[in-house]
C-alpha cells in the first residue's frame, strides 16, 4: 500500500504529465544549466536530482496549487480582474514567480540565480509552456517547471562544489 507521501508524489507527476511536462523535459533543463560546470554530468544524474526535488513537499504543494490555478483560469473560473491577469500572464503579476521562489529557496541562493537565468531565456519545454496558445494557460506551470530544474541544478552544484565558478 502506497504511503500518503508516495500518493502525493505520484499525483504531482501525473499533473505534470497531463499538462505536457515529462520528468525528462525538466531533466534536460537541469542538464542545460549545469553541463558546462560539470562536464561529466549525465541526463540520468539530472533525472535523479529532479526526482529528489519532486519529492519535497514544498515543491509538491507549488505544483498542485499552480496547476489548479492554471486549470481554473482555462475554465474561466477566476473572478475579474484576476481571470484576465492570469490568462494574459501579465508581466507585473509576479505571484507565479513568487510561487517558483518557494521552490528554489529549498536549495539556497544558487537556485535563485539558476531560476532567473532559465526564466529569462526559456529553453526547451519552457518555450512551449510560455507560447501563450489560445485556451491553454501555463502562467504558473512554466515558472514551476523552471524552478524545479533550477533547484535540481542547484542540488547538483552543491554536490560538485569544485566544478562551480569562483565568485570571489
Amino acid at each position: 500500500m502506497a504511503t500518503n507521501a508516495e500518493r502525493i508524489y505520484d499525483h504531482c507527476v501525473s499533473l505534470l504529465n497531463e499538462r505536457g511536462v515529462q520528468i525528462e523535459d525538466i531533466s534536460k533543463l537541469t542538464l542545460f544549466l549545469q553541463e558546462k560546470y560539470i562536464p561529466t554530468l549525465t541526463l540520468s544524474e539530472c533525472t535523479e536530482s529532479v526526482d529528489i526535488v519532486l519529492h519535497k513537499r514544498e515543491v509538491q504543494n507549488a505544483i498542485m496549487t499552480g496547476i489548479q490555478l492554471d486549470k481554473a483560469a482555462e475554465a474561466h473560473q477566476l473572478e475579474p480582474p484576476l481571470q484576465q491577469i492570469v490568462e494574459e500572464d501579465e508581466g507585473l503579476y509576479g505571484v507565479d514567480e513568487i510561487m517558483a521562489l518557494s521552490i528554489v529557496n529549498v536549495y539556497g541562493s544558487i537556485g535563485l540565480t539558476n531560476y532567473g537565468y532559465i526564466d529569462k531565456i526559456k529553453p526547451g519545454i519552457l518555450a512551449k509552456l510560455n507560447a501563450h496558445e489560445p485556451g491553454i494557460i501555463h502562467t504558473f506551470l512554466d515558472d514551476i517547471v523552471g524552478a524545479i530544474a533550477a533547484s535540481a541544478a542547484s542540488r547538483l552544484a552543491h554536490a560538485y562544489p569544485e566544478t562551480q565558478p569562483d565568485v570571489y
